[in-house]
């Protein structure tokens, strides 16, 4: 089973499950969960190839989709919050288990295949010389011109004692047309499902919506002003706000 981080204690209200994005874990979303989970357990979980859960040889959203199912089959019907990747992941779980799920979260990704890749930043992953660095600034430096927000974001799956990256990179770079594509899934979720925005990502348009229809029956959607992406780093409170109100009805 997936790596799991629970946080909060079971209540009467049904537990959480985060699922994060490519190159993330469930530490990325601590602060969000701590605060979610004052009335609830959260399950926040490391995906196949990140963190400290399982290596595969298969990177695709059946697979994921798989995985989350078994942590879900072990905590029972929860409510689901998946970014990016996770999100993607988080849709075709709600697809082909609907029975699992009772409330959706998508943050800002859609059911689409995307144009850009990932390639450069796993070949800038990649070029560090993980036997020879003594400091994630050596990493750094190492991995050339990244912004330093991005840099710091890789840089919490670099495990310096292990000499390892906690990243299954040989995987993701071959699997990465897979990651940006969304498979053909037969099915439609009737539960109640929030496509979560920021207002300046281009991830989730109005061009989206149809296709997003197209799966789920009752499709809400918001945007997080001043966020871009990343909009569960840039506005925690915002988005905590938002999904606290969606999973309360």
């Amino acid at each position: 089973m997936l790596n799991t981080i629970l946080t909060g204690e079971p209540s009467d209200r049904p537990p959480l499950l985060i699922v994060h994005g490519l190159f993330g874990s469930a530490r990325n979303w601590g602060v969000i969960a701590r605060r979610l989970g004052e009335d609830r357990q959260v399950i926040a979980v490391d995906m196949r190839n990140h963190g400290d859960s399982h290596w595969t040889e298969r990177h695709d959203y059946f697979g994921m989709a798989e995985d989350l199912a078994e942590v879900l089959e072990h905590h029972g019907v929860s409510d689901v919050l998946g970014h990016s990747m996770g999100g993607k992941a988080s849709m075709v779980l709600a697809l082909t288990r609907p029975d699992l799920v009772r409330r959706l979260v998508v943050a800002d990704i859609a059911p689409v295949t995307y144009g850009h890749d990932q390639i450069d930043n796993i070949r800038k992953m990649k070029q560090v010389d993980l036997e020879a660095i003594a400091s994630r600034a050596e990493a750094t430096e190492m991995m050339g011109d990244l912004e330093a927000a991005t840099a710091a974001f890789f840089l919490q799956s670099l495990d310096l004692q292990e000499k390892r990256w906690k990243l299954n990179l040989d995987v993701l770079e071959r699997d990465m047309e897979t990651i940006l594509g969304f498979p053909e899934v037969e099915g439609r979720f009737d539960g109640p499902a929030l496509f979560l925005s920021g207002a300046n990502s281009s991830y989730v348009t109005e061009d989206h919506h149809d296709a997003i229809r197209a799966l789920f029956a009752e499709p809400n959607f918001e945007v997080i002003e001043g966020a871009g992406h990343w909009l569960h780093a840039e506005k925690p409170r915002e988005v905590e706000a938002a999904v606290r109100g969606f999973l309360e009805g």
